[in-house]
């Protein structure tokens, strides 16, 4: 099982701050560093902490990193139109020689979409325009000469160069909770299915509707990967402080921190969980790090805890 990195950009994080994550990564082993594609701070209690874009951000770290796989968790649909997304990742993948990994969804948090003037449908329609866009930007990826007349995009004889540097594309990662719809979505057109704070019992449950999807559409099952936030410590008193760190930043006691899913322990402990959502089929999960200035983390998890579960 792989171990990648999940840092919220929108938590403040600055770009002086990004390029010592990426260097982190590299020089620890951490294969992969995703980030969140909001503008907002989520709980609407921290608005001084902002966002820098997640593709600029994807497209200038491509350029200062050699090996680092770079991607998002996810891209809603309602921020950009799929022309203009398909544009951009392939151009990261070119800047980066073929890292990008792509995640899209349909867009949840309401507040931003007001906030930026972003137009928020209502859940059906979001995925509409879900389906709509994964098939704009496959056929973007793939086809010289691309056509689409659907409810809500249109494009006429469109052939977009250069490609992405991947073939046939880089990797599309759908996510959520292996809902009907969002199964066979990610059967047609997903690289790997992603779901978020899952228990192991969850995850059993999630990724048999996504095996069971894959079936139905002839196709070998999806990667299956989890995203969750991961707290560890070399010792009883790194791990009390790095369990505060993140209790500040989310705003909470730290007595009351954690949630569904989280795993949090000393390492022997963490890497015991980390083994257990490995036997439910596991391929990877990506480390959510709330506290971003915490470089010693990054290493903990490329020097500690990824050779542990390799």
């Amino acid at each position: 099982m792989q171990l990648a990195l999940m840092i919220e950009g929108q938590e403040g994080v600055t770009w002086a701050q990004w390029q010592a994550l990426a260097r982190a990564c590299e020089g620890h082993g951490v294969g992969t560093l995703f980030r969140s594609d909001h503008y907002l701070n989520l709980d609407g209690q921290h608005p001084e902490r902002g966002s820098l874009d997640a593709w600029a951000t994807i497209c200038a770290l491509a350029s200062a990193t050699s090996t680092l796989r770079l991607g998002t968790l996810v891209s809603p649909t309602s921020f950009r139109h799929p022309s203009v997304l398909a544009k951009v990742a392939a151009s990261a993948d070119q800047i980066s020689g073929g890292r990008i990994d792509v995640g899209l969804g349909a867009g949840w948090h309401e507040a931003e979409h007001h906030a930026y003037g972003f137009p928020f449908l209502e859940a059906r329609q979001r995925m509409d325009v879900l389906a709509e866009q994964l098939e704009v930007i496959v056929g973007t990826w793939t086809q010289e000469d691309f056509s689409f007349d659907g409810e809500h995009y249109r494009i006429q004889g469109l052939r977009a160069e250069p490609r992405p540097v991947q073939s046939p594309h880089p990797p599309l990662i759908m996510g959520g909770m292996a809902g009907p719809r969002s199964a066979l979505l990610a059967a047609r057109f997903a690289d790997e299915y992603n779901t978020v704070y899952a228990t192991v019992a969850e995850v059993n449950e999630r990724r048999e509707r996504i095996v069971q999807a894959c079936e139905a559409a002839g196709r070998a099952p999806l990667p299956f990967s989890v995203m969750t936030v991961v707290i560890t410590g070399t010792d009883e008193g790194d791990l009390r402080r790095r369990t505060e760190r993140v209790a500040h930043v989310r705003g909470v006691p730290a007595e009351n921190l954690g949630g569904p899913g989280w795993i949090v322990g000393p390492l022997e402990e963490v890497v015991a969980q980390l083994g257990q959502l490995r036997a439910a089929g596991v391929h990877r999960v990506m480390c959510q790090h709330f506290a971003h200035d915490d470089l010693e983390f990054v290493e903990l998890v490329g020097r500690v805890l990824a050779p542990a579960l390799a």
